[in-house]
């Protein structure tokens, strides 16, 4: 019985490959597959991989210009990404899309600092420019590593829009300092109880910044609205990262559940957003297969962990589309951008 079930399932994942050989035609049956659905899940085998990014970045294109998407969500940290949504949007003064990249220094840094996402980024900032464009396509990030920018964005928001409440935040956050930029550090300290958590404070300050929700957004048009929801996501991410840090040392299927119910929650958090404005947010998720595929199908699942493919669909029901790239062999070799990396 277990290898007919085997045999049963191979059959499937036969039916289901399509080979991709760059042809524009190659994309045209899974375009009509994919229907119109909220989300589009779009993986890869490793990381940095140019064929894998260079097949995803055109159907994310066609979904965009054909299917109206507005949004790349990517497994990238949340202020990095957010320069790029800048840029790609002409709010920034960064001149070229290498430039853009330039905030993402964390390892691995090929993993998106590389040519085929540059070529990508010019490529939406150039759709958004062209006339009649319907609205502005956007590029964020769900990742959760970003603990010590991401307070500093929160603060860098708040002394521009209420230097009270920034003075606030800074002391709260000051929690942090005398672990310095070293975020394992402090998980460490405080999940062995060597040293106070900072849990209460980062809480606080969500809670706090969301109070005066109505207050911040309703300031400037759009542009207010999404400045709002950005640090928004840092303070929550913040929440999150301190919760991720405290955690590391108990086992990987904490971190991994508390990381990837982080990437869910922002990608909620960003469909919400995108809804006030557009009615209905279509967004394209970027990241690796083993966030996107469904885990209660994989080992991953028997394991007890969870992953964004997951929650997504328990939330979205018939409502998203799952799309993994793999291949019999090959070599990996990563291409940067030709700009300096500094460490």
């Amino acid at each position: 019985m277990p290898f007919s079930r085997e045999k049963e399932t191979l059959g499937l994942v036969r039916n289901s490959l399509q080979r991709l050989t760059g042809e524009p035609s190659d994309y045209d049956s899974l375009l009509r597959h994919i229907g119109d659905v909220h989300f589009v899940l779009i993986g890869e085998a490793s990381h940095g991989t140019h064929e894998f990014y260079g097949h995803r970045a055109e159907i994310t294109k066609r979904l965009i210009r054909e299917h109206g998407f507005q949004a790349v969500a990517a497994e990238a940290d949340w202020p990095d990404a957010h320069r790029v949504n800048r840029y790609v949007q002409d709010r920034t003064s960064d001149g070229s899309a290498e430039r853009a990249l330039a905030g993402f220094i964390r390892f691995p840094v090929w993993m998106w600092r590389n040519e085929a996402v540059a070529e990508f980024v010019n490529w939406l900032r150039h759709n958004n420019q062209r006339p009649g464009a319907p609205y502005q396509a956007g590029f964020y990030g769900l990742d959760l590593y970003s603990l010590n920018r991401s307070r500093a964005e929160v603060v860098r928001y708040l002394e521009r829009v209420d230097p009270a409440a920034a003075t606030r935040a800074r002391d709260r956050y000051s929690c942090f300092d005398h672990f310095g930029e070293d975020e394992q550090t402090y998980g460490y300290a405080a999940g062995f109880g060597v040293s106070d958590s900072c849990e209460q404070e980062v809480v606080q300050q969500l809670i706090d910044l969301r109070r005066r929700t109505y207050e911040y957004m309703h300031r400037d048009g759009h542009i207010a609205e999404d400045d709002f929801f950005s640090a928004e996501q840092h303070a929550r991410l913040v929440r999150n990262a301190e919760e991720y840090y405290r955690s590391m040392f108990r086992g990987r299927v904490s971190t991994w559940n508390l990381r990837d119910r982080h990437m869910a929650e922002t990608l909620h958090a960003l469909s919400a957003h995108l809804d006030r404005r557009f009615g209905r947010s279509k967004i394209v998720v970027w990241a690796h297969n083993s966030h996107l595929g469904d885990a209660r199908a994989t080992e991953m699942g028997r394991h007890g962990e969870w992953n964004v493919g997951q929650l997504v669909r328990e939330r979205y029901p018939n409502d998203s589309f799952s799309l993994g790239f793999t291949t019999h062999s090959g070599t990996i070799r990563q291409r940067m951008t030709g700009e300096t990396i500094r460490r």
